[in-house]
Order: structure tokens, then C-alpha cells, then sequence
């Protein structure tokens, strides 16, 4: 029988909708902090005297400590209390905010942006996991799922405005501090409106699995950081890569092993989640790699200036919200495994129609059609994956869930920019030697785009394949849990 989260009760119950809100403007401020430092960067190199290689770092630092420490702070929130950990994070986000806001030296702001990141891996997957717990029905859950992920489409697609806003009328210095007030209500109002939640039976963390899950996950974001810097064959980055891979092994050996494991491998092994997770890792490769090759064609190949390329990004977050709201709809009516095969199709047809965005095409002609169609593919695909990435999680591992969905997602990103964007590079340098450079940066755009619509084409095979018949993750989870029911009563 299906696993149902007990600790909703019934004052909870009607907070619920506040509570959402909440945490969907705290998801809002983490994900506007993914990208929205890209167009202040040369303004911090210029107050602030960075080199070109330390300025990457701005970036970098946030990414490494977000990707990296998900495991460990998702199973601390099923541990210590799922409130208490976002809160956590919360406050050390917005400390970390104001340091970066007021930062004099380049060290005190990438050190700033690393806290923050860090902030991020503890409130976002305790965030999610609160959220699961909050709405355990399918039909519910899958509209709150539409609601985050809506929130977090626009802090994605809005970072490269605002930043772009703040930092020409103001100083790059307000992109971290309007972090303040959003970071100062969640930490007033939440306590209020959701109650504590943790594992119903105690447990200890298991400390050489935080260690070897937390080292690996550091050493592969690093190294695939690298990659776009040096390349896949320089050893800054097969170094890091490599030691990932080895203490990935020495990490799946000490989890067999251990009583309470820090991500127990039947987490993992059960389908519905697996393919959930591999379908977005994928997923986030492919998104990830366009969004970033869109808006470096957009300004180098269609010569926009960069905040009218943020602009021109705007209704990719109105083509996602078009998604969201169909998506919940799609899961209850359809099935999660049909509105997932359809949705990923609606997204590779997408960025087909983006591949062939050629120099001389204009905007309404040429962008906004592939930006619209890709757009609204992903907003249906969002909220189905994570309804099936977290099918059957409860109070004893709701956050690890979360967790291993979140890193998955920063993983696939991280993997889908490093390898498409440097395909993307090594054509247009070779086109470049024979054609025009335009026409060279193009090809290369173009495919790029193509092999992230053949991933996406993968994802629809495996999800119709191997994630089962049954309309719901539910109906899935129930079959699986006959047997051991079967095996109890007799």
C-alpha cells in the first residue's frame, strides 16, 4: 500500500497555500542566483580588479558548493528536521548575500558566493521535500510541483533582466543584496505557517558516506567545470574527473556495507525513480547547454546587446508557464508516463526549430517559435519528473529524495554545457578556417542543438520503455510493494 507522509495535520493543512508561496520565493531568489551575476561580471572585474581566470569564479564557486553539498544537506534535513535545515539555509544565504553585496576584494566575493551556494544545498532540497510532504496526493502534489517550478522557471529566465537592470541603473552590488528582504520573510513567516518534520525513527548520519558522496560530487563538478576552461583532455580537469570516478566506487562500496546508509541503494534501485532520474539528467543536460548556447548566439551571431538578449529570453519563461498549468492536468488525465514521452517530444521538436536559426533570421521569425515550443515542452516535463523522481518518498527519506533529484539536475547541467557547448566550439573552429564566422558559429549552434534534441529523444524511448503501464507513479509503487506485503501477511 502507498506510503502516505503522517505529518500534516490539520492546522497545517489550511497554511498550506502561504506556505507554498514561501518556499517557491525562496526557490525564486536561489535560482535568480544561478546566472543572474552573468552580465555583472564586467562590472565586478572593473570595481573589483579581477583576472579573467578568477573572474569565472564568480560563477563557479556557487555551482560547486550547490552541486556538491545536496546529498549531504538533504539527509541532514530527514535527520535534524526539514524546517530547521531550510531555515539554515536560509539565514546563511542571506548572510552570504550581504557579503557579496559589500564585498571590497575579489577572495570576499567568490568566498561569499560559495557560502551562498551552500545556503542553496541546504534550503532548496529541504524546501522540496517539505513541499512533498505538504501535498501527498498526486493531483495536488503535481499542482504544487507546477507552482515551484513555474516560480523558479521565472527566477531563471527574469536573472539576466534584473541583473542586467540593477547593475546599468543602480551597481552590481543590488543583484545580491535584493536578496535581503526575500531571505528576512522566509525566515519570519515559515516557522508559522509549516511544521517540523524529520524521520520518524532515529538514525545516525552516516559520516564516511557524507564524506565519499560529498568528495565526489565536489570532484565532478569541479572537474567538468574545468572542462570548459581547459578541456577534456588537460589534466586540471581529467584529474579532478578521475579522483569523482574513484571515490564514486569507494562511496557505492562503503554504503553496501553500512546499517544506515547515507543513500540507501533501494532509494536508487526503485524504477519509478531511476528512470525518473536518468530521464532528467538528460533532461537538464539538454536545457542547460540551450540555454546558455541561445544566449551566446543570440549576442554574438544576432549582434543583440545584453539586456535586450535578456529581454528577448522572457517568453521562454511564459512558454513554461503555459507548460506548468497544462502539466498537472496532463499527469492526472494522461498518466505521468504518457505526459512525460510527449512532453520531451515537444521539446526536441523545439530545439530543432532553434538549430536552425540563421544569421540573417529575425526575431519573431526565427527565435520566438523554437523559444515557445522548447519552453512549453519543458513546462510540461517539470513537474511530471519531479511528481515520479519523489513517487513513494516519506517522512524517513523525503529530503534525500529531493536531494538526489537536485543533484542529478546540477550534474546533467553541469555535463550537458561542458560536452554540447565544446562540440559546439570544436565545429564552428573548424568552419571557421573555410567560411564566414558567423556562418561557422552557426553550424556549430546548430549542432549543438541537434544532438540536445536527441537526447531529449532518448529520454521519450527510455521513459516509454522502461517506466512501466501504470497511469500513475502510485500505481507503480503499490505493484512494487505487493509482494513484500504478501510476504508479511503470510
Amino acid at each position: 500500500m502507498t506510503s502516505v507522509p503522517t505529518t500534516v495535520t490539520a492546522n497545517a493543512l489550511g497554511r498550506r497555500g502561504p506556505a507554498l508561496v514561501v518556499l517557491c520565493f525562496v526557490q525564486f531568489m536561489l535560482v535568480l542566483d544561478d546566472n543572474v551575476v552573468s552580465v555583472a561580471l564586467p562590472s565586478m572585474r572593473e570595481d573589483l580588479g579581477f583576472s579573467t581566470a578568477g573572474l569565472a569564479w564568480v560563477v563557479n564557486a556557487y555551482f560547486l558548493a550547490f552541486g556538491g553539498l545536496l546529498l549531504l544537506f538533504g539527509r541532514m534535513a530527514d535527520l535534524l528536521g526539514r524546517r530547521r535545515v531550510f531555515l539554515t539555509g536560509v539565514v546563511l544565504f542571506g548572510a552570504a548575500s550581504l557579503i557579496c553585496g559589500l564585498a571590497q576584494e575579489p577572495w570576499q566575493l567568490v568566498a561569499g558566493r560559495f557560502v551562498q551556494g551552500a545556503g542553496a544545498a541546504m534550503a532548496s532540497p529541504a524546501a522540496l521535500a517539505l513541499i512533498t510532504l505538504l501535498f501527498p496526493g498526486t493531483e495536488e502534489r503535481a499542482k504544487a510541483f507546477g507552482v515551484w517550478g513555474g516560480i523558479a522557471a521565472l527566477g531563471g529566465t527574469t536573472g539576466l533582466v534584473i541583473s542586467g537592470a540593477l547593475t546599468g541603473l543602480a551597481s552590481w552590488r543590488w543583484i545580491f543584496l535584493i536578496n535581503l528582504p526575500v531571505a528576512l520573510a522566509a525566515v519570519v513567516l515559515l516557522p508559522r505557517l509549516v511544521p517540523e518534520s524529520r524521520a520518524g525513527r532515529p538514525a545516525r548520519l552516516d559520516v564516511p558516506g557524507a564524506v565519499l558522496g560529498t568528495g565526489a560530487l565536489v570532484s565532478l563538478v569541479y572537474g567538468l567545470l574545468r572542462t570548459g576552461e581547459s578541456g577534456w583532455g588537460a589534466t586540471a580537469a581529467a584529474g579532478p574527473l578521475l579522483l569523482a570516478v574513484l571515490l564514486a566506487v569507494a562511496f557505492v562500496a562503503a554504503e553496501a556495507r553500512t546499517a544506515e546508509p547515507l543513500v540507501p541503494l533501494s532509494l536508487l534501485s526503485f524504477r519509478v525513480r531511476a528512470v525518473a532520474n536518468g530521464a532528467t539528467l538528460l533532461f537538464s543536460a539538454a536545457m542547460y547547454a540551450m540555454a546558455f548556447l541561445l544566449m551566446v548566439h543570440m549576442q554574438t551571431v544576432l549582434g543583440y546587446r545584453p539586456l535586450t538578449a535578456g529581454v528577448a529570453y522572457l517568453p521562454y519563461g511564459t512558454g513554461i508557464l503555459a507548460g506548468m498549468w497544462l502539466s498537472s492536468r496532463a499527469v492526472v488525465r494522461l498518466g505521468v508516463r504518457p505526459a512525460l514521452v510527449m512532453s520531451f517530444l515537444i521539446s526536441a521538436a523545439g530545439l530543432l526549430l532553434l538549430s536552425g536559426v540563421a544569421p540573417s533570421d529575425g526575431y519573431a521569425s526565427g527565435v520566438l517559435p523554437g523559444m515557445l515550443v522548447t519552453s512549453l515542452g519543458c513546462g510540461l516535463s517539470l513537474p511530471a519528473l519531479t511528481v515520479a523522481a519523489l513517487t513513494g518518498t516519506t517522512e524517513e527519506n523525503a529530503g534525500l529524495g529531493s536531494a538526489v533529484l537536485s543533484s542529478v539536475q546540477q550534474v546533467g547541467g553541469a555535463v550537458g554545457v561542458a560536452v554540447l557547448v565544446a562540440l559546439a566550439s570544436r565545429r564552428s573552429d573548424v568552419l571557421a578556417a573555410q567560411d564566414d564566422p558567423l556562418r561557422a558559429a552557426t553550424e556549430g549552434f546548430s549542432l549543438a542543438l541537434t544532438v540536445a534534441a536527441a537526447l531529449l529523444t532518448l529520454g521519450a524511448v527510455l521513459i516509454g520503455i522502461l517506466l512501466g503501464k501504470s497511469r500513475r507513479p502510485e500505481d507503480a509503487l503499490d505493484a512494487a510493494e505487493a509482494p513484500a506485503d504478501h510476504a508479511n501477511r503470510t
